[in-house]
């Protein structure tokens, strides 16, 4: 099957589909704040931006730049071609748990090593993440964890018939 055509995209704006496959993982000095149960448990200006064709951008928060004692492990794994085995991470804050809040890579595959252990916040599933200010829209999907901000135009993976995409 073949994908959607691609979105207009406007100034200063990218288009999901023109980022790689497989992904590119670059530093970024971007402001990335995550926030559960009223508090910051994610803030750094030194995240890496994973881009992946027809994905809204992940941003990796370095472990040092999430609170401490909010994590907790998570049952489960999944497998990224790209990056290897996944390991799933509640929040919890003030004994309130957010069930598989993020991920990380704690051994990642070659090329990706500079993820290892950085944590990637599904935006749909924490009270609020912002991008320099600026509130992201969650990528569609139970699975997905992409972060949508007016920079980025989709179509976007991870509705209901972007299955084979």
């Amino acid at each position: 099957m073949e994908h959607p055509r691609p979105d207009h995209v406007g100034p200063g704006q990218e288009s999901v589909w023109d980022y790689p496959r497989p992904p590119s993982a670059e530093r970024t000095g971007r402001h990335v704040l995550v926030e559960v149960g009223g508090r910051v448990v994610a803030d750094t200006t030194r995240a890496i931006r994973v881009c992946e064709t027809s994905h809204p951008p992940v941003f990796y928060v370095p472990r040092d730049d999430v609170a401490d004692g909010v994590l907790e492990p998570a049952p489960g794994t999944s497998w990224c071609e790209w990056k290897g085995a996944a390991t799933y991470w509640d929040v919890v804050v003030a004994g309130s748990r957010v069930r598989a809040a993020g991920w990380s890579y704690e051994q990642p595959s070659p090329g990706y090593e500079h993820l290892r252990g950085a944590i990637a916040f599904y935006p749909g599933r924490v009270d609020r993440a912002t991008v320099d200010g600026e509130v992201v829209r969650a990528q569609p999907g139970d699975f997905y964890g992409g972060w949508i901000t007016d920079e980025v135009v989709g179509p976007f993976k991870g509705g209901p018939t972007s299955l084979w995409w």
